[in-house]
């Protein structure tokens, strides 16, 4: 993959879409963002339906960020649905959410996410960690083109070093 391949937005908050894009511009994130503002509407596009079906005009992305507290469908719905499709069931998700309770983690993570990280409160700190996923996820890790296998471990170290950071 290159540095700039696609990155899906599932966020229903415009205020944090908008700080989202000012820290990618800020730490020199290229990549294209696409936004959906619910759950239902992450589903549509990760299946090319409705509005979504020209994958020219909406190609699949290569890391979906995707926020937990959404209508319509909450981020670990679409999480468990994402895991269940054989041609996505690889798809690297980061969850980037306000909460930090245990259970949101642990569920996360039992339903297929490949990181868990809080969003920063502080615009320096979420520059950081938008360079940490420019530098693991963009630039390092290969984006995978084979369905997923049973039991496949995830990158569970990767949301303690960003936190790090």
């Amino acid at each position: 993959m290159t540095d700039y391949g696609l990155i899906l937005v599932a966020e229903d908050n415009e205020v944090d879409v908008m700080t989202l894009r000012r820290v990618f511009e800020k730490a020199n994130l290229l990549n294209p963002l696409y936004v959906v503002p619910d759950g239902a509407e992450a589903i549509a596009y990760l299946s090319g339906q409705g509005k979504y079906f020209d994958r020219g005009q909406y190609p699949l992305a290569d890391l979906l960020l995707l926020d937990l507290k959404m209508p319509h469908k909450n981020g670990l719905e679409v999480l468990e649905w994402i895991r269940l499709q054989p041609t996505l069931g690889n798809m690297r998700v980061v969850v980037l959410t306000a909460s930090d309770q245990a259970r949101d983690v642990n569920r996360a993570y039992q339903v297929g996410a490949n990181s868990f990280l809080v969003k920063p409160i502080n615009f320096e700190s979420f520059v950081r960690i938008s360079g940490a996923l420019k530098g693991h996820w963009l630039w390092m890790s290969e984006t995978p083109d084979v369905p997923a296998k049973e039991g496949a471990t995830r990158d569970i170290q990767f949301s303690q070093q960003a936190e790090a950071a």
